[in-house]
């Protein structure tokens, strides 16, 4: 049975414990560590009282201040963003796009919030280098479906295309083969045609095929895409001849284009951004690199 005692050097007492001839003093916690603890715990209270903290589900406690991280960074990011912009935003509001672009010092901040407002609201669906994808146009290629002069560019951010807005664009390729417009030979012959147009002649180089689908092509297709094959800005029909394809320019992605159907969509941005955002898009839109088609 351990025995207490009192340590002759540091005049403690033992706990009675032993081991190996080495005794365990009875040695006391600070007070002032309990004192750090309890305002530790006081502050830990404070905090889920004031702040958002604790999880609910899909929601969390709000806090009495209802202090919001993300809110304050998002409100600092948008008074830098005004710091900066208030030395050229007025100029760009008042200016035209010829005078804009053509004054390169003004065109720098231009193009990185242009750039920046692109990236958070297109690129999901043009990319973030604008080089598009499947159902969705290249912007750098400059195949424009309705115009690309900068008035235009503007006008298609602003009301969209197939749209809710009620001044939107309005496009439809009928679906030839669906609808039974077209059989499946005439479908063929025009998509060999369609193809060649821009130097992608089918297997062999059918010149029977061909000249077939050219005929099926200005029966059914010139009234959208002109008896030239380049398109329409007034209906947003694609120029044929560029080889620049929304939809894939292979024998079997045309062929279900032309069978299907197409009707592109497009939101309106009128609702999301400013009218002066929208001019920075554009700005940026038409000044993007590309082959100038």
């Amino acid at each position: 049975m351990s025995t207490v005692k009192q340590d002759p050097v540091t005049g403690r007492t033992t706990t009675g414990h032993e081991w190996n001839g080495i005794e365990e003093l009875e040695t006391p916690i600070p007070r002032v560590v309990f004192a750090f603890l309890a305002a530790t715990f006081v502050f830990a209270v404070i905090c889920w009282v004031l702040y958002p903290t604790w999880p609910l589900g899909s929601t969390f406690t709000k806090g009495l201040t209802g202090f919001d991280q993300r809110n304050l960074v998002t409100e600092q990011v948008a008074k830098a963003e005004a710091g900066l912009a208030e030395q050229w935003a007025g100029k760009v509001s008042s200016m035209s796009y010829a005078d804009i672009e053509a004054d390169p010092a003004l065109m720098q901040p231009v193009k990185e919030a242009g750039r920046r407002l692109f990236e958070d609201n297109c690129a999901a669906c043009h990319g973030v280098n604008a080089t598009g994808g499947p159902g969705f146009p290249d912007l750098a290629a400059k195949a424009w479906l309705w115009g690309g002069d900068p008035e235009t560019i503007e006008e298609t951010i602003r009301v969209g295309i197939n749209s809710t807005n009620d001044d939107t664009r309005t496009s439809q390729m009928l679906a030839f083969g669906r609808d039974a417009m077209l059989d499946r030979t005439q479908i063929q012959n025009v998509v060999a045609y369609v193809r060649s147009l821009s130097g992608a002649l089918p297997a062999g180089g059918n010149a029977d095929r061909i000249e077939a689908g050219k005929q099926v092509f200005a029966d059914n297709c010139m009234a959208c895409h002109g008896e030239d094959a380049k398109g329409s800005h007034d209906t947003g029909a694609p120029n044929l001849t560029d080889n620049s394809w929304i939809y894939g320019g292979d024998e079997q992605s045309v062929y279900t284009s032309v069978y299907s159907g197409r009707q592109g969509h497009m939101p309106h941005w009128d609702s999301r951004l400013s009218p002066l955002q929208i001019k920075l898009l554009t700005l940026y839109v038409h000044t993007l690199p590309g082959d100038g088609k």
